[in-house]
């Protein structure tokens, strides 16, 4: 069925849920493969995934949605629909998710949110990074391609993330909310303990081994 067909994503029961988010070819399905040993899809290029893929583990959810923002040979309405959903589909299921995990690239993020602040315009991550917390769900913001860093450079570039999303520097003072990772490299740890975290929070301690 086409996507201008859907009217909202499928809804799959679970009481429980971690989302993952994220601009289209920051590295969420290579992330989720090394975070839950599953065969995860992951895209050769970026806008293949234009629906959610789930994965259930019991009573918990755990799902990777569709890339958002720009995405090569995708048109214009397409990306917006996509938008539109993603938006629907945690307004309508924020209650059981217990995290949702957003997914940025450690190298191009400060670039690209300066260039649309100096456009005028709200960044369309910091967006999603404000939308979701005015949903009240947790977010954990996994900074991907750490590798791509020269280690001298590493923490200037988080504290520039950091304070773009709101948050005083040092990024050390916020790492139950921001994780660098390397996915490619399987440097998840940091994320993995949080989203551990996430479930005891919830008396689920017994699901944490999905992370595992």
């Amino acid at each position: 069925m086409p996507l201008e067909e859907y009217t909202a994503f499928e809804r799959v029961e679970a009481k429980y849920e971690v989302v993952f988010i994220g601009r289209s070819n920051v590295g969420k399905s290579t992330l989720m493969r090394e975070l839950i040993g599953l065969k995860v899809r992951v895209g050769r290029r970026p806008g293949v995934t234009l629906r959610p893929n789930y994965y259930s583990f019991g009573d918990l959810l755990v799902t990777d949605m569709p890339g958002y923002g720009y995405m090569k040979n995708v048109d214009y309405k397409k990306q917006h629909r996509i938008r539109d959903l993603i938006v629907r589909y945690f307004e309508d299921n924020a209650p059981r998710i217990i995290t949702a995990v957003q997914v940025v690239d450690a190298k191009s993020f400060t670039e690209v949110v300066d260039r649309w602040d100096g456009r005028g315009e709200v960044p369309i991550d910091l967006e999603l990074f404000q939308f979701l917390r005015d949903l009240n769900i947790p977010v954990i913001v996994a900074v991907n391609k750490m590798d791509n860093i020269y280690d001298r450079e590493k923490n200037m570039v988080l504290d520039d993330i950091a304070l773009r999303l709101g948050f005083s520097p040092p990024w050390s003072g916020w790492m139950d909310r921001l994780a660098p990772i390397s996915a490619k490299k399987g440097d998840v740890e940091h994320l993995r303990r949080l989203l551990k975290d996430k479930l005891r929070a919830v008396g689920r301690q017994d699901l944490a081994g999905c992370f595992s």
